[in-house]
């Protein structure tokens, strides 16, 4: 994937894809969620999967809601693998069982991420260590897949010390380990106090080294720190929500939200070389990681103002994204 990605900028090298809107929990901290939709169905999502294999795409990750509430999931992983692409998916983990974990290594499934957000469940988040680990030892137990654990530090996290817990639990088990942070409640940044900063470095020395952990942009967001890189959304990176609609992440819905079956190579172009607003705050991790391959190449020289400038939403780096 790296390679391919280094010989051309053509193609989109990540997509998340959401199958399903509605939820089984409802943290408090998610903007990504609702309790009510329906899954999308197998026909439409394998459309979108065909469509963003015509444009070349390294890796689909399926992301929700939760994701695993959609009934032909296998079959969403399986057109993912037919088409040549690496297929991941983000879930919350409390509906895997072991007869659903050899499921998705029979579909291809190639990585599995959970974020698990303290070690007993609150009024905040009930994605909690203490109910989570049998559904670890079991993806310990039965997966063929790459499992990654995300815990997460910053405001309304009441037990920073938690963070440590869960990436030490995620080793011992043999996953691989990263951190999130959560802002204030604005969606600004707000660096992590000393004791915060101390359990985010041990956390990141953490786990096996994985594509996931090219994160160093996390160390100036832990301080409060703008960073200073090329964001490459609606090109190297899209997000298809459940209507189809690319967006430029599950933070900036609404822009350019244009249909998936529409969107084209001078699309993919034009973004490639858009300087984003939003970019000097952002914290979403994987159109960070994303970006890092082409961050010393091809300066965006379309200005800001010649796009919709999106709000921000932003929450968490590392997280669901």
């Amino acid at each position: 994937m790296i390679a391919k990605a280094l010989v051309s900028t053509k193609h989109p090298l990540l997509a998340h894809i959401i199958p399903m809107r509605r939820c089984n929990l409802a943290c408090t901290y998610c903007n990504e969620f609702d309790d009510f939709s329906k899954p999308v169905p197998l026909e439409e999502m394998c459309q979108r999967i065909d469509r963003l294999g015509s444009f070349g795409t390294s890796i689909i990750t399926i992301s929700g809601g939760e994701p695993l509430l959609h009934p032909e999931l296998d079959e969403i992983i399986r057109r993912i693998r037919y088409n040549g692409i690496i297929a991941g998916i983000i879930t919350n983990g409390y509906l895997l069982t072991a007869d659903r974990i050899q499921r998705f290594n029979r579909a291809g499934l190639e990585f599995l991420q959970i974020s698990i957000d303290n070690v007993q469940p609150d009024s905040v988040s009930k994605k909690s260590l203490k109910v989570l680990d049998q559904k670890l030892k079991l993806l310990a137990e039965n997966s063929e897949f790459h499992v990654n654990i995300n815990s997460v530090l910053g405001s309304g996290i009441n037990h920073p010390d938690d963070a440590l817990v869960i990436a030490r639990r995620a080793v011992e088990l043999g996953f691989s380990s990263t951190i999130g942070i959560i802002h204030d409640g604005s969606g600004q940044l707000k660096p992590l106090d000393a004791h915060e900063r101390e359990i985010f470095e041990q956390v990141m020395s953490l786990g096996k080294r994985s594509f996931s952990r090219v994160n160093s942009f996390q160390h100036n967001i832990a301080a409060g720190k703008e960073n200073d890189w090329r964001c490459r959304a609606g090109s190297r990176y899209l997000y298809i929500c459940e209507n189809g609609l690319v967006h430029y992440c599950s933070q900036q819905r609404g822009y350019p939200g244009i249909p998936l079956a529409e969107y084209s190579a001078e699309r993919l172009h034009h973004e490639y070389y858009t300087r984003k607003p939003c970019a000097p705050r952002c914290t979403v991790s994987c159109v960070h990681q994303v970006a890092a391959l082409d961050n010393w190449r091809d300066p965006q020289t379309i200005p800001a103002s010649d796009t919709a400038e999106p709000t921000s939403l932003v929450r968490i780096a590392g997280s669901k994204d």
